[in-house]
C-alpha cells in the first residue's frame, strides 16, 4: 500500500459508501435480539478498509451508516453509526500487513490476522461503543443494548469472517497477478 491520500482512495470511499448504503436493507434477522441483524454491508466495509485503509473505513462505515439510516428509516441512529466507523478504523490501520493489493492475502498468517482484527474491533465497536452511545444519548435499558452489542458483534464476526475473507482473498489474488505485468517498451 502506498502512503498518502489520492484519487484511488476518494474513489473508493464513493463506491464503497454507495455499495454499504445500498446494501443497507439486505439483512437477515437475528430474531433472538431485536434490531439486531447479518448484514452483508459490513463485508463490504472490511474490504475497503482492508484495501485502503482507516481513513476510508472510517468514511464508508460514518457516511454509509449514516446515508442508509436516513435513506431507509428516515433518521439516523447515531450511537450504532460510530461504531462502523470505529471497525473501519481499526481493520484500516492493519491495511498494509494484510497486503492485499500485493497478493499477499492468500497466506494463512494474513488471513488469520485479519479475523483477529476485525472480531478485536467488533468487540470494542458493538459490546462497548454502541451500548455506551446507547444509554448516553438515548437513554437506552442497559440490559438490552449490551444484549444488541452482543449479537450484533457476532453477527458482524460471521459476515465479515466469511464474505470480509472470501472478497479479500479473491481481489489479492487478483492483484497480486496484475501487479505482475510489466509494460512493454
Amino acid at each position: 500500500m502506498k502512503k498518502g491520500f489520492g484519487i484511488k482512495e476518494v474513489v473508493a470511499m464513493g463506491i464503497g459508501t454507495a455499495l454499504f448504503v445500498v446494501l443497507t436493507n439486505v439483512q437477515i434477522p437475528l430474531v433472538v435480539v431485536p434490531n439486531t441483524a447479518l448484514q452483508p454491508r459490513m463485508a463490504i466495509l472490511a474490504f475497503f478498509s482492508a484495501i485502503f485503509g482507516p481513513i476510508v473505513g472510517a468514511v464508508i462505515g460514518l457516511l454509509g451508516h449514516a446515508l442508509g439510516d436516513a435513506i431507509f428509516y428516515g433518521s439516523v441512529w447515531w450511537s450504532w453509526v460510530f461504531p462502523e466507523a470505529v471497525i473501519g478504523i481499526a481493520v484500516g490501520l492493519f491495511a498494509k500487513r494484510f497486503a492485499v493489493r500485493e497478493g499477499g492475502f492468500t497466506t494463512v498468517k494474513n488471513i488469520i490476522l485479519f479475523n483477529v482484527v476485525q472480531i478485536i474491533a467488533n468487540a470494542i465497536a458493538w459490546i462497548v461503543v454502541a451500548p455506551v452511545l446507547d444509554i448516553l444519548v438515548y437513554s437506552e435499558p442497559a440490559n438490552k443494548v449490551f444484549a444488541q452489542g452482543v449479537f450484533a458483534c457476532i453477527g458482524n464476526v460471521i459476515i465479515i469472517g466469511i464474505l470480509g475473507t472470501i472478497l479479500l482473498s479473491v481481489y489479492s489474488k487478483i492483484a497480486g497477478r496484475s501487479s505482475d505485468l510489466k509494460a512493454e517498451e
